[in-house]
């Protein structure tokens, strides 16, 4: 056996199964003739238990009379694992997978080798969901200070496939602690995962500025690269209102900072997708004003959503973290569902609040319940 084939792992397979079927186009928003949901609530880990109930307590106020929400909590993260060393079992995972929608809180522990709670169940729970799109709006609210001099009107989204690349779990390493190892990391890229983040991409750019702009490195990553240039442009001409171009990632990292208002949506890939989301939250003001949803546009099987920042376990317990980036991936939650009227009835409280109280010193719950009284 060789090298190569002794270093792929059983993803790679999952990934040509999936190359080997008709892509479903992605459909956005329509889940929306439904009047009841069931939600699977997973709090996670050090503030993800405080944040997550003024989330619901805000998701229910928004959309009072319009829709009803059935919450269904698991008991998944850190406390579960040295309890009993689950991570993610299979009787949740099913229970999961008949769920609308999953409202994460934050996952991760001091007292777990980093790694394991990410990849036990936020990797797993990604994957086993075919949640193929990671999205994460970027946006400079009024109100909030922006490292940048002179940041502009910043409002764009990043649309990062989420179940292929460098992160799909191909690879390893042969001969470990000799001076001879060789470690790999295998990155796979489909015709059909590139395409259907792509039709997803341009589909959103058609609801905001009709702009989509892929971020790779061509000249270099040349095979993966290429194709990807080549999906964009092929899903591109069934779109001709919406203009694309595309940057290098080195040249996308250097706007995002100079000149981020020129984005709309960003199309790029799980590894360049990870790197350029976190730099623009850092961008809008930091990870306390970011919501993220874990994508299925199929429906599928359910999307997850979540606030982008930590547990941190510094401060859990002190009933002192902020919710609003866990509120904004309720507005999140909502669009995807279909109810565009009551996520931009939230985005208005959250954007009244900041406004009103952003600087003043507030409890979780004052802050929940400021937001709740703006709605």
């Amino acid at each position: 056996m060789t090298l190569a084939r002794r270093l792929m792992a059983p993803r790679v397979q999952q990934a040509i199964r999936f190359a080997a079927a008709p892509a479903a186009a992605p459909k956005l928003g329509v889940m929306a003739q439904k009047k009841t949901y069931n939600i699977a609530v997973i709090p996670g880990d050090g503030i993800g238990k405080e944040i997550t109930p003024e989330a619901q307590a805000v998701l229910e106020k928004a959309t009072e009379g319009v829709v009803e929400f059935n919450y269904t909590n698991f008991d998944l993260g850190a406390e579960r694992y040295l309890k009993d060393g689950t991570i993610l079992p299979d009787e949740d995972l099913e229970l999961i997978k008949k769920q609308d929608a999953i409202l994460l809180g934050a996952v991760g522990d001091p007292r777990i080798k980093a790694g394991i709670l990410e990849r036990g169940l936020l990797l797993k729970l990604r994957f086993a969901l075919d949640q193929y799109i990671n999205l994460r709006p970027s946006k400079l609210y009024k109100g909030v200070t922006s490292p940048l001099a002179n940041p502009g009107d910043i409002d764009f989204v990043v649309v990062r496939e989420g179940t292929e690349g460098l992160y799909c779990g191909a690879g390893g390493a042969v001969r470990r602690n000799t001076p001879n190892e060789v470690a790999t990391e295998v990155s796979i890229n489909t015709w059909f995962g590139a395409e259907r983040v792509a039709r997803y991409a341009f589909q959103l750019a058609m609801k905001r500025k009709k702009h989509v702009t892929l971020v790779h490195k061509k000249n270099v990553l040349t095979n993966a690269g290429d194709m990807w240039q080549r999906v964009v442009d092929k899903v591109g001409a069934e779109f001709p209102e919406v203009e694309h171009d595309y940057l290098h990632v080195d040249a996308a990292t250097i706007f995002l900072v100079t000149d981020p208002s020129r984005f709309d949506v960003i199309l790029t890939d799980n590894l360049f997708g990870d790197i350029l989301t976190d730099e623009a939250g850092a961008v809008v003001g930091g990870v306390g004003y970011s919501a993220s949803g874990n994508i299925n546009a199929t429906n599928e099987y359910p999307s997850m959503f979540e606030p982008i920042h930590g547990s941190a376990p510094d401060i859990a317990g002190k009933g002192i973290a902020n919710p609003t980036a866990a509120i904004l991936s309720t507005a999140m939650l909502l669009r995807h569902l279909g109810f565009d009227e009551q996520a931009e009835r939230i985005d208005a409280a959250v954007q009244a609040d900041i406004l009103e109280s952003g600087s003043t010193k507030r409890s979780t719950h004052e802050v929940g319940q400021d937001i709740l009284a703006r709605l």
